[in-house]
C-alpha cells in the first residue's frame, strides 16, 4: 500500500483485440476504483514482478470506477497464475490476470468493490432517513401552524 490507502503493482490485462493478447499493466487501487497505465514500451506478455519504475509507465490511466462495476469473478488458477474478470454493469467483461505469489489483486479489487458498495449503501440509507426527518419536520411545523 502507499501513503493515500491505495495499492500500486502490475498486472495483465487481455486485450479486446482480435488476438487478445496479455499486456502488461501497472495498476493502481483507489477507493474509487482502479487506474490502469500501460507500459511505454508496448509491455507484452510475461509475469508481473514489482512495480516499474515510474519512467515505464504512460501517464494517462484508464480508470475502471467501481460506481460503474458489478462483481470481480474469479476464473481459475493455472501454471501460477490468477485469471479473473472485472464484470461491468454495461455488461463488458474485463479479463485479467496476475501471478499468484505476488499481490492477489483479484481479492484486493472485489475487497475495495465490497467496500465502496457498503459505503454507498450506508449513504444512501443515511440519506433515505435524513429525507424522512426533514418530511415529518415539514408535516410538524405545518400542523402547528394551522
Amino acid at each position: 500500500p502507499t501513503e493515500s490507502g491505495s495499492h500500486d503493482g502490475q498486472l495483465e490485462k487481455r486485450s479486446s483485440g482480435l488476438l487478445q493478447l496479455w499486456k502488461k499493466k501497472r495498476c493502481v487501487l483507489t477507493e474509487e476504483g482502479l487506474r490502469l497505465h500501460s507500459c511505454k514500451g508496448g509491455g507484452g506478455g510475461g509475469g508481473g514482478g514489482g512495480p516499474a519504475p515510474e519512467s515505464g509507465w504512460s501517464p494517462k490511466a484508464k480508470e475502471l470506477r467501481f460506481e460503474l462495476m458489478t462483481t470481480v469473478d474469479c476464473v481459475e488458477y493455472k501454471r501460477g497464475m490468477v485469471y479473473f474478470t472485472v464484470v461491468m454493469a454495461s455488461g463488458k467483461e474485463i479479463d485479467f490476470r496476475c501471478p499468484q505469489d505476488g499481490t492477489a489483486w483479484n481479492a484486493e479489487i472485489a475487497l475495495a468493490l465490497v467496500r465502496f458498495k457498503n459505503l454507498q449503501a450506508v449513504q444512501t440509507g443515511r440519506n433515505r432517513l435524513n429525507n424522512s426527518f426533514q418530511n415529518q419536520v415539514t408535516i410538524y411545523s405545518a400542523y402547528k401552524l394551522i
